[in-house]
């Protein structure tokens, strides 16, 4: 057999083998069924998450101050690391945007084959009376290799990479304003939990103390009721009251016992470690909020409130869309050029350069370009919109958050009143029952009014401070601080104390 006969008798049913190896495979890959995640499989990156979230976490070492508190948040609170993130992601992309303006410069590499040679005929000019050579001839070799590289420059992608660059950076600014924005929401939360956990560390026991004071009387007033000496209806009665305080000192017990947990939680604390609150001497702010003219906490939060500036870059980023939206309807001018090389062994010169200019236009342009600026104009125009909605919100924000704080203060002055008017009365029944002047159940109740008026007292004096915060985050004005990144845990504390004297700042201005 000739050897070229046999060759060709071997290709086909390769080529047969080939194909049916080909089916298999994509068939296989088609089959991918969903597949569970095992404990054993979760169990490394579990480890590897918790060890994440205590890195370069400072343990809590003495008493924990508010200041301290709201540090720790600043500096260790998870959900504050992510939106700091996404400021981050959002200036890399920025930075990645700008290369849209560059040249385009494209290496491309290529390996054709064909298993039978290109032949073909031809024909003389002229073409009505065609005479086919008899000689078949071909251009190009069955196998060869081809390589190019080449430059493309476009000005409209310059022109939408410009505009493209300037939406990015108001992204940028935007994911900013959010992250200031988080951070209040985030201040607002460390000052509640830390009074809540405060409270809870001064009551706790007395909270516990006074259940068992009421346990006990309950235990005697069934036994005397046992007795049957008294009319059944007063031990009844007794028992009755008794049941409603401790059913209120055990709801003040499960409304504390959360407290430490929210705040380690807030301040990126191990949740089962015991945080210990600083004594802190109860104390009403200062009204200079009260002294700042209304006038100058709407002209603050014009300028500076996060969500407000917010909807200005929106607006921003609405016009510059209706620029691209208007640049896509002018022709594209584009320049290449390239370096080419090709092993075929029928061509004359295996590397060349090529260069060209390129116009080009799209007619349905023509057609829908109204509606594409249409389209783009309404956005702007509901960016606009928003960007009023927002300021009328601002200063709506602005008037309500004041008067939250006035009426927060007023809350806390009667709270203050009954909570030292509830401990001269509860003095004076412990006084009584120890030489037998008094019932357990007078002394249980008077010590319940006690402990949930300086529970109330506690929880007066959050609403003050969150209402405080309140304002400040409504004009938009957070503590000086530096680089929370750079900076210790020590440094940043004392920032962040320092940073309490905004009041006395806009006082000054205003006047």
């Amino acid at each position: 057999m000739h050897p070229q006969v046999a060759v060709s008798q071997f290709k086909k049913p390769m080529r047969m083998s080939l194909l049916a190896a080909a089916c298999v495979i994509a068939t296989g890959c088609a089959n991918v069924q969903p597949v569970a995640l095992a404990p054993q499989d979760m169990q490394p990156q579990i480890q590897k998450d918790s060890d994440h979230i205590r890195k370069d976490v400072e343990p809590i070492v003495g008493p924990l101050t508010l200041d301290e508190a709201l540090a720790r948040a600043l500096k260790y609170n998870l959900d504050r690391r992510a939106k700091m993130m996404e400021e981050a992601l959002a200036m890399g992309q920025l930075d990645v945007s700008k290369f849209d303006m560059l040249p385009k410069i494209m290496a491309q590499a290529g390996y054709a084959n064909r298993d039978r040679a290109r032949f073909t005929y031809s024909s003389q000019y002229p073409h009505e009376n065609p005479v086919i050579t008899p000689t078949p001839a071909t251009t190009s070799d069955r196998t060869h290799s081809n390589y190019d590289l080449g430059m493309t420059w476009s000005l409209l992608d310059v022109g939408m990479g410009y505009y493209g660059s300037k939406q990015q950076a108001d992204r940028f600014l935007v994911a900013g304003e959010k992250r200031r924005k988080a951070m209040h929401l985030l201040m607002q939360d460390v000052r509640t939990a830390y009074w809540r956990a405060a409270s809870a560390q001064l009551l706790k026991a007395n909270v516990e103390k006074t259940i068992g004071l009421a346990e006990a009387a309950l235990v005697d007033s069934r036994k005397a009721a046992g007795e049957r000496v008294r009319n059944p209806l007063e031990p009844l009665r007794y028992q009755r009251q008794l049941l409603e305080n401790l059913r209120l000192l055990e709801s003040i017990n499960h409304e504390l016992s959360s407290a430490q947990i929210d705040l380690a939680s807030l301040i990126n604390a191990p949740l089962s470690q015991p945080i210990e609150i600083a004594t802190t001497d109860l104390r009403n702010i200062s009204d200079d909020v009260v002294k700042v003219p209304v006038q100058k906490l709407e002209e603050v939060a014009l300028q500076n409130n996060a969500d407000l500036r917010e909807s200005h870059y929106n607006s921003r980023i609405a016009q510059e869309e209706t620029r691209r939206t208007l640049l896509r309807m002018f022709p594209n001018l584009s320049f290449n050029y390239g370096a080419k090389y090709d092993t075929d062994r029928y061509l004359l010169s295996n590397n060349w350069n090529e260069a060209g200019v390129q116009l080009s236009f799209n007619l349905m342009n023509l057609f829908t370009g109204a509606t594409q600026m249409k389209m783009a104009e309404a956005g702007v125009a509901v960016a606009d919109q928003r960007r009023v909605a927002a300021q009328m919100s601002v200063l709506t924000q602005v008037h309500l958050s004041r008067l939250q704080v006035i009426n927060a203060r007023s809350q806390y002055d009667r709270a203050d009143a009954i909570y030292d008017a509830d401990t001269q009365i509860a003095e004076v029944m412990r006084n009584r029952q120890m030489v037998q002047a008094q019932s357990k159940l007078d002394v249980v109740s008077t010590e319940t009014a006690s402990i949930l008026s300086l529970l109330r007292r506690y929880q007066a004096l959050a609403q003050v401070q969150v209402a405080e915060n309140r304002v400040l985050a409504t004009l938009g004005l957070e503590p000086q601080i530096g680089s929370t990144n750079e900076l210790s845990l020590k440094e940043l504390t004392e920032q962040v104390g320092q940073s309490k004297a905004v009041w006395q700042t806009l006082n000054q201005v205003s006047k």
